[in-house]
């Protein structure tokens, strides 16, 4: 079972909180190991002196004659054979052995004969000490690396949900809402200390902000120079509508509708760029709408109904959208072309050479061309914002066997409560 880990916690956490773990834990041994080697050294140094002294004692009172002391004794059998052979080649020596069970600190020296004068001296306080101290150490790491790991948790966990809540702004920009702001509160008040994070989230509020300023600049010059377009257009087309029957006539007349086509279009972006587009929700029946768009394009459309399927949606702009699909595919790709209906779900098929890369990955973009082709103008563009007010989701694909092919899906209803999209009534 895979243990899940909180949203805002990430890669950055679990590094942070290993290699915390890791640097105390180093921290901790190294310590340790010197704070038991120092004691060690001074409680063996000390037993060590003390057995010395009485083997000076021990060695002085069997040279004169004395009986020897308890815990004193010549070629004792529990003596450790390493210090009996030094003592046997002359010398003296210490040595931390076991006499009946008991850790015990031995001495030895030599005396007549080859043999070994040895001291024991009980070195259970000594050992006890040496084991307690080792404990408290386990124990006493053990603490500070949980305590150190709390707290370096904590301040990075503060740091990590400053990071998400950056990184959710930054995708609700990319989404298309300019208005999200992480507001930093390290960014507003100049006495405090801007760390990093703060500085990101700055530079992003910063970046979203012009990228705000430019875009609705951009809109609302789309939207000026339609507007003041509509009145010349206006008295182009009365004019041409005067001058006498001949092909030059028909020539303007037709590059004159095209001019006002495209007005009308620049105006319809401008609107849906501001997102404050309105829905008149009606119950519509999708085959019979599909037909009347057909109908109305006056082209050689094939319809094909494999489910009718009755939704809630707006049928001006339903209207819209399947229409420019229609235009584009018989604009842009080769016949036959078929609308298929299957429940919510309508799909515009054509057998051209199919969509470009581009338009396929990041969808329709105003004007673009690719490779010194024609471009697909605003009709997509244009189908693709009215799909957004409407709920619905387009996508444009290339089917396997050749062609381009647009799918629309519908929301078949909405629950009692629901909300409708962005800008709709």
């Amino acid at each position: 079972m895979r243990l899940a880990l909180p949203r805002w916690a990430g890669t950055l956490a679990v590094k942070a909180a290993a290699f915390i773990t890791v640097m105390c834990c180093a921290l901790a041994a190294l310590l340790g190991v010197l704070v038991h080697v120092s004691v060690t050294n001074q409680t063996v140094g000390q037993a060590r002196d003390l057995a010395l002294d009485r083997l000076t004692e021990a060695t002085a009172a069997f040279e004169a004659g004395d009986s020897p002391a308890r815990g004193v004794g010549v070629d004792p059998p529990d003596l450790p054979e390493p210090l009996r052979e030094l003592a046997a080649a002359g010398e003296r020596g210490t040595m931390v052995g076991e006499h009946r069970g008991r850790p015990t600190m031995w001495a030895a020296g030599p005396v007549d004969g080859g043999r070994a004068l040895a001291v024991e001296v009980d070195y259970s306080q000594g050992e006890r000490t040496i084991d307690g101290l080792d404990r408290a150490i386990v124990w006493s790491s053990g603490l500070a690396i949980g305590a150190t790991l709390l707290v370096g948790a904590f301040a990075v966990t503060r740091v990590t949900r400053r990071l998400h809540t950056t990184a959710q702004v930054a995708r609700r920009i990319t989404a298309g809402d300019l208005d999200a702001r992480v507001d930093d509160p390290r960014t507003k008040n100049p006495t405090r200390p801007e760390d990093e994070v703060a500085a990101v989230a700055a530079a992003l509020d910063s970046m979203a902000a012009s990228l705000q300023g430019k875009l609705l600049a951009e809109q609302r010059f789309t939207a000026d120079v339609a507007h003041e377009l509509r009145t010349p257009l206006t008295g182009l087309h009365a004019a041409a509508e005067l001058l006498p029957a001949s092909r030059p006539t028909e020539l303007v007349r037709d590059r004159v509708a095209a001019l006002r086509t495209l007005t009308e279009d620049l105006l319809e972006i401008s609107r849906l760029d501001t997102g404050r587009e309105r829905l008149e929700l009606d119950r519509e029946p999708l085959a019979a709408l599909a037909e009347r768009v057909v109908r109305a394009s006056g082209t050689d459309t094939e319809v094909v109904v494999v489910r009718d399927a009755a939704v809630e949606t707006d049928r001006r702009r339903l209207e819209r959208v399947l229409g420019n699909l229609v235009a584009n595919a018989h604009r842009h790709g080769r016949g036959p072309v078929v609308l298929t209906v299957d429940g919510p779900v309508v799909t515009v098929r054509d057998h051209g050479d199919g969509y470009p890369d581009y338009l396929v990955e990041h969808g329709p973009q105003r004007f673009r061309t690719e490779g010194g082709s024609k471009g697909h103008g605003l009709g997509l563009t244009i189908a693709s914002g009215q799909a957004e007010v409407l709920g619905a989701r387009l996508e444009f694909l290339n089917a396997p066997d050749g062609g381009a092919y647009a799918s629309l899906t519908l929301p078949q209803g909405r629950p009692a409560g629901a909300g409708l999209p962005d800008g709709a009534v």
